[in-house]
Order: C-alpha cells, then sequence, then structure tokens
C-alpha cells in the first residue's frame, strides 16, 4: 500500500513539475512536456515489461496480451484490474477503467476535468512500452470524461 502512495505522489509531482504554466512555454511547449511524461511511461512499460515471466510472452494473439494487460500488469501497476476491455476485432481496443488510480485525488470536482488527460500522458506511455515489450507496435491514446473514470484507445499499427 505504501508503495502506491509513493508511486501517486512521484507521478503528481511529474506532472506537476514538466506542466507547470509557464507564462511562454515555446513553440509546442504544453505538447513537447506531455511527450516527456509519455516516454517515461514507455521506458517504465519496457522494463515492466522485461521483467514478465517468459510464459507470459508467449502470447499468441493480441486479444490475450490485451488480456494480460488489463489483468496482470494493470494489478502489479495499480492495484486493481482493469475494469472493461473491448475490440471491434480490427486492431483497436479500448480499455475502460471506472475509478483509475491517478485520477481518484482530482474526482471530487468538475474543475479538474480540464487538467486531467496530462495525468494520463505516463500510463499511455506505460501501456505502449510494455505492449513493444511484447512484439506488438501500438499507438495509445486516453479521454476522461467523467473523473474518476477514463478510457485508454489502443490501436495497434500492423508490421
Amino acid at each position: 500500500m505504501a508503495d502506491a502512495v509513493l508511486f501517486e505522489f512521484l507521478h503528481m509531482e511529474m506532472v506537476a513539475e514538466l506542466c507547470a504554466h509557464d507564462p511562454d512555454p515555446g513553440p509546442g511547449g504544453q505538447n513537447t512536456n506531455l511527450s516527456v511524461l509519455e516516454s517515461m511511461g514507455f521506458r517504465v512499460g519496457q522494463a515492466l515489461g522485461e521483467r514478465l515471466p517468459r510464459e507470459m510472452l508467449a502470447f499468441r494473439e493480441e486479444l490475450d496480451v490485451l488480456k494480460f494487460l488489463c489483468k496482470d500488469l494493470w494489478l502489479a501497476a495499480f492495484q486493481k484490474q482493469m475494469d472493461s476491455l473491448r475490440t471491434n476485432h480490427q486492431g483497436t481496443y479500448v480499455l475502460h477503467d471506472h475509478s483509475f488510480p491517478l485520477l481518484l485525488p482530482m474526482a471530487a470536482g468538475l474543475q479538474y476535468l480540464e487538467e486531467a488527460p496530462k495525468f494520463l500522458a505516463f500510463t499511455c506511455g506505460l501501456l505502449r512500452g510494455a505492449l513493444c515489450t511484447l512484439g506488438i507496435e501500438s499507438v495509445v491514446t486516453a479521454s476522461v470524461a467523467a473523473l474518476p473514470g477514463c478510457k485508454f484507445q489502443v490501436v495497434i499499427r500492423n508490421a
């Protein structure tokens, strides 16, 4: 439990430091900061993927990999499983988490809804990094409609 709290504080500080409101962020300033957060998450996702037991790495289909991410990887990272996984069976997957732990602290008010997406950049990278380690190139985006829930869209790139 203490690890989860430390991770939440570390994540909040990373977002605060990288996304501090700069009066003149320059060209692409805010997007560059989110890109840095996503890159950090990508490297952490790769490291998590590299530490998986070898028998876990022998998935036969993309859907099995995404199921693994929603159950085992999410449990390891956030102490809970993803709430749902949907697919169109054409390389697009939507992962729903109705009470995402990194958004729980700001769930009390709607005024934070606009700020919520920047708290998902790291996790998008985490998912993309884990998928990359498992041999799947992807694009991961996130959206928030109501706090503390969010959804991650994973689009698999054909190799």
